[in-house]
């Protein structure tokens, strides 16, 4: 039996993408090709293509697959926040979700890709739909909220950021989680006084 054969119709795919998180996260973008991928899963050098037409929509799909999972992740610290520490609970998921899976966090957010991917569209917009609805319940009379929400996202985005660089352990001490709760706690009682 062949490689290709020993997928069950509809799992090649995602076990490509699977495949393809791992290298990601192992050796960048540049560590991708179909090629390499059809290998890794022991399929025909032509078994991809049936599902990615080339590497730009395999990298989309990574991408809308992160963006789903960085949306639950993000969703799942919010429900489960005490009352008025929402936003200090997503920005702490947002640098997990980063340190966790940093190739995928770096694709997401890296250059603009698949402008016209309606797929890549709805997914980015879901996600960021989280945080702009627990900033909506938030604000007040004449809040601009969807400035606030993009300052947020700035604020996690830029912890996200400094940590996959290694920066926040030269200034602070103790654990990822920790210090994440810190400088989100501190940061947002500072942007938002009321």
């Amino acid at each position: 039996m062949t490689g290709d054969q020993a997928y069950h119709h509809g799992t090649l795919r995602q076990a490509l993408l699977d495949d393809a998180a791992v290298l990601l996260d192992e050796g960048g973008p540049d560590a991708l090709s179909l090629r390499a991928l059809a290998r890794r899963a022991s399929v025909s050098p032509r078994a991809p293509y049936r599902h990615f037409a080339d590497r730009e929509a395999l990298l989309a799909a990574l991408a809308i697959q992160g963006f789903a999972a960085f949306a639950a992740a993000l969703a799942a610290g919010d429900a489960a926040a005490a009352p008025g520490r929402e936003l200090e609970a997503q920005a702490i998921a947002y640098v997990r979700f980063a340190l966790a899976a940093p190739g995928r966090f770096r694709l997401m957010f890296g250059p603009r890709r698949g402008a016209a991917d309606d797929g890549l569209i709805a997914a980015k917009q879901a996600a960021f739909g989280v945080l702009q609805a627990r900033v909506d319940l938030l604000a007040g009379p004449g809040d601009d909220s969807r400035a606030e929400a993009v300052g947020h996202w700035a604020l996690a985005h830029g912890l996200a950021v400094l940590f996959l660089d290694g920066r926040v352990r030269d200034e602070l001490d103790g654990s990822d989680d920790e210090m994440v709760r810190r400088v989100a706690g501190a940061t947002l009682r500072f942007a938002r006084p009321r």
